[in-house]
């Protein structure tokens, strides 16, 4: 299996076995691409860092609303870089090839499809767009304008993924039939209380720019620093985590998602005048498809966790386990013997003695002492060599597939898939009722 995958593994003989998988993706510079970035703040700048490590990746231009983040990505990247307040200057400039939409959620459709319109490629952070409806419309944009749409949740690239979709796609825990997901923290930045500007101000920010389309809202630093707490610029804990978890759910299964949704939250410990939860269940129900069987998958985030800061994806199949955690995974088993068993916590002893006899003998005539044993799998983990990033490749791929003319990995299909049922999960506890998705042609039902 090894051998015929773009990766090899190197085995320690321990109980636990561990095998590290050691790969290395050719990054070539072929054709310069010049990116603009729009929205340069923690994801902005993370992008833009990761982008600019491939050969041929030159930035051309920076747009924030905010002008303290303008100054400071002179300060880094030269005072003769081009920045902006408006994104549409940026769309404009013909010597740029692609951008890096990084800004709040609510601007994420808007910003994408003008920049189709100007024949520019895109990635864009996720999710996808900020309300359901907007996900068909900037599918149709990205397949008008012909370019490519990444979206940023990089796990879809991760080579240990892509060695765990093997592992299951091989039957290696039998038959999926459960998913538990979590991405849980325990600390105030983690919770989206970032450190704010000694100067925000409506001087510094164009709020109204901000605020373009909705009715008329009084300058609030919260509402643009830590955008994430409010419904109407972000998403919750749904749009930004529990679409992290679905991505990768959804790589390693083939799934296109599911078709009903429930959530539950409460607002625990972070009230600071946020509208959104900070712990938040949901389950999901997925049906049964030519690519997998029926599968339930329950999604928790915790913010104030006292198990601290942890993110885990386990896939429970009939004969074993696949639990993720980061770019490394665990691969544990659990089979069920032969024969079904007889007495202990069992009715058995609560017959007449003579046929508790009966019952024994014509269980041991089918059944022998072997076949009451469980069979036997040792585990494995693996994880990635040090150094690996997952954020890295999503972006090779990302610029590979303009050089090639290919689709990306999370092209905008399988984005809007991903992120739907988190806005639906949204939509589930605010409006406390089961929704209903189409995961087929991406459509709620009933509307």
């Amino acid at each position: 299996m090894l051998a015929a995958s773009p990766f090899a593994s190197v085995a320690n003989p321990e109980q636990l076995e561990e095998r590290i998988i050691r790969y290395q993706r050719p990054i070539s510079a072929n054709d310069t691409i010049r990116i603009g970035l729009i929205g340069t703040g923690i994801m902005g700048h993370q992008d833009l860092q990761t982008a600019l490590k491939i050969p041929g990746i030159e930035l051309a231009g920076a747009c924030d609303l905010y002008t303290g983040r303008l100054d400071r990505m002179k300060e880094l990247y030269g005072s003769s870089l081009y920045t902006t307040q408006d994104y549409r200057e940026l769309l404009n400039k013909k010597d740029i090839d692609a951008v890096i939409i990084a800004t709040s959620d609510h601007w994420h459709a808007r910003i994408a499809t003008d920049a189709f319109r100007k024949n520019k490629h895109v990635y864009c952070e996720k999710p996808m767009v900020h309300k359901i409806r907007e996900g068909l419309p900037l599918i149709g944009a990205q397949r008008l304008s012909k370019k490519v749409l990444q979206v940023g949740s990089q796990r879809v690239s991760s080579i240990a993924y892509i060695k765990a979709k093997e592992l299951y796609k091989a039957g290696e825990i039998g038959a999926l039939n459960c998913v538990e997901a979590t991405y849980d923290r325990q600390s105030a930045i983690g919770a989206w209380e970032y450190t704010m500007p000694t100067d925000a101000s409506a001087q510094t920010v164009d709020w109204r720019r901000y605020i373009s389309g909705m009715p008329p809202i009084p300058f609030d630093p919260k509402k643009f620093f830590w955008w994430r707490n409010y419904k109407a610029f972000g998403t919750g804990m749904a749009g930004d985590l529990f679409v992290h978890l679905l991505s990768g759910i959804h790589m390693i299964t083939d799934s296109k998602g599911p078709n009903r949704i429930v959530s539950s939250g409460q607002l625990s410990y972070w009230k600071d005048g946020r509208d959104v939860p900070d712990v938040m269940t949901s389950i999901l129900d997925y049906p049964a498809t030519k690519d997998h069987p029926a599968f339930q998958v329950m999604l928790r985030v915790n913010f104030i966790s006292g198990g601290g800061n942890k993110s885990v994806i386990r896939l429970y199949g009939t004969e074993g386990v696949i639990e993720m955690e980061g770019n490394s995974f665990t691969v544990t088993h659990s089979m069920l013997p032969k024969a079904p068993g007889i007495g202990g916590y069992d009715a058995l002893n609560t017959y007449p003695t003579a046929m508790q006899e009966e019952l024994k003998r014509q269980y041991y005539t089918r059944w022998t002492k072997d076949d009451e044993k469980r069979p036997e799998k040792a585990p494995v983990k693996y994880k990635m060599h040090d150094g690996y990033s997952d954020h890295l490749d999503h972006f090779t791929n990302f610029f590979d597939a303009i050089r090639t003319g290919t689709m990306a990995n999370e092209g905008p299909e399988f984005a809007f898939r991903a992120a739907a049922p988190c806005l639906a999960a949204n939509d589930s506890y605010f409006q406390k009722r089961i929704i209903f998705w189409d995961p087929i042609n991406m459509r709620l039902k009933g509307a």
